[in-house]
């Protein structure tokens, strides 16, 4: 079974600056792993004019929740399902046979 990536940071559409001058994601944000040239989802960067906010992490643009979520217009539903935590799956032991 695959591993879910982690140390996900954000590519984004759009910039916006917060009031401490702080470069934060706006628009459309995806996730992106910081050594790759390409979102989570599989887009490449430099094509679709993505910028890198190595800064802040994955979980802080969610709307609900993130802290820096205030100008994400849209969150990619590819990269947030690839990145989500899994809930409720535990690791199954396999009961050997005799």
């Amino acid at each position: 079974m695959p591993r879910r990536p982690t140390g996900a940071r954000v590519a984004a559409s759009s910039t916006w600056t917060d009031p401490d001058g702080v470069r934060m994601p706006a628009g459309d944000v995806h996730g992106w792993l910081p050594g790759t040239n390409q979102t989570v989802c599989g887009i490449p960067l430099s094509r679709a004019s993505l910028a890198r906010f190595p800064h802040v992490a994955w979980p802080d643009v969610d709307p609900a929740t993130g802290a820096h979520a205030d100008a994400v217009g849209h969150v990619c539903p590819r990269c947030r399902g690839a990145l989500r935590p899994r809930e409720g799956r535990e690791r199954r032991s396999v009961p050997r046979r005799p």
